[in-house]
């Protein structure tokens, strides 16, 4: 690989910019809006808000979507799921497991696994 390349995918990983493009990619699919472009400057101004403290980091969930998240995977209805199936969830929603230090007997609850959607959600902007 010549040093150039190189040089360009540290600068990306440094910077986690495929994560961003795929975060944006996302949100302009999920809202289609009719100026894509004034779109995402008002996205990105929400994260440079998120950043100071004042105001909200886009999400591309709401909390409407994370309850039928969770219970698609409760399949049985019992109030919680197991953490293969949070870290899946997590996987698909492009959100990292890497710092994930749960016990495969832990119940993930879905107050449990509001708080940790929310909180890998923040985690995704701020970087």
């Amino acid at each position: 690989m010549a040093a150039g390349e190189e040089q360009s995918r540290e600068y990306l990983r440094r910077h986690r910019l495929p994560e961003l493009l795929h975060r944006l990619g996302a949100l302009l699919l999920f809202h289609r809006p009719e100026r894509p472009r004034e779109f995402l400057i008002q996205v990105l101004e929400r994260v440079k808000a998120g950043r100071r403290a004042e105001g909200e980091y886009p999400f591309l969930m709401d909390e409407a979507n994370v309850d039928a998240m969770f219970s698609l995977l409760d399949v049985l209805g019992q109030g919680y799921i197991r953490p293969a199936q949070y870290r899946e969830a997590l996987k698909t929603l492009g959100l990292s497991t890497e710092d994930l230090e749960l016990e495969d007997d832990v119940n993930i609850t879905l107050d449990v696994f509001k708080e940790g959607m929310k909180k890998k959600m923040l985690e995704s902007w701020s970087v």
